[in-house]
């Protein structure tokens, strides 16, 4: 399973909306697109990232539901981010005043808005460089907390907001910080 890269400017310009209707006519095939403009075909994942991810994603529902703070998002759902891209990261957390701002239509479509987190779980069909780049779209965008999470290496990545990264190595847990408030991420469960 291979992720691929196709360069469609400048032969092709696709607009929001064909983007929209591409990834709805081909339902089976995750499509992201960068800033830049290319097409991302994404493979599934196998078993094992898509049960850590399911746990993860768990621990952000079950926080989420007992603050009310925002709304929690799934791999499946993809960002039109406002620097351009459309983007889906494997966990995102919109602040539910921001949310509750958008139209019913924008809401049930890509969202036009930078989550206020995300997360990525390297995946073993995944680059590092590409994912790096990737949550760098997300802080230009506007995005205050990112996690970047290697398994294998048992390292983490953390972007803020207007501030340099910062890895960590093998760390027992994170902290939602401001952003995500009283939030923690056991990695018990995922290393």
């Amino acid at each position: 399973m291979a992720v691929f890269t196709i360069s469609l400017e400048p032969v092709i310009h696709i607009t929001d909306e064909q983007f929209y209707e591409l990834c709805q006519a081909n339902p089976d095939v995750k499509l992201e697109r960068s800033m830049a403009g290319e097409l991302i075909v994404m493979a599934p994942t196998g078993g094992e990232t898509g049960s850590y991810n399911s746990e993860i994603n768990a621990d952000f529902v079950i926080w989420n539901r007992q603050t009310r703070l925002g709304k929690v998002f799934d791999s499946s759902t993809c960002f039109k981010l406002p620097q351009g891209g459309d983007r889906s990261p494997d966990v995102a957390w919109v602040v539910l005043e921001r949310w509750n701002a958008l139209c019913p239509e924008q809401q049930r479509k890509f969202p036009p808005i930078a989550p206020d987190f995300v997360l990525e779980l390297l995946s073993p069909t995944d680059s590092l460089e590409k994912t790096q780049a990737k949550m760098q779209e997300y802080m230009q965008s506007g995005v205050r907390l990112g996690w970047l999470i290697d398994r294998d290496n048992r390292r983490v990545e953390i972007y803020r907001l207007g501030q340099p990264g910062e890895v960590l190595v093998a760390p027992n847990q994170l902290s939602g910080e401001d952003v995500l408030p009283g939030f923690v991420l056991d990695l018990e469960t995922v290393w």
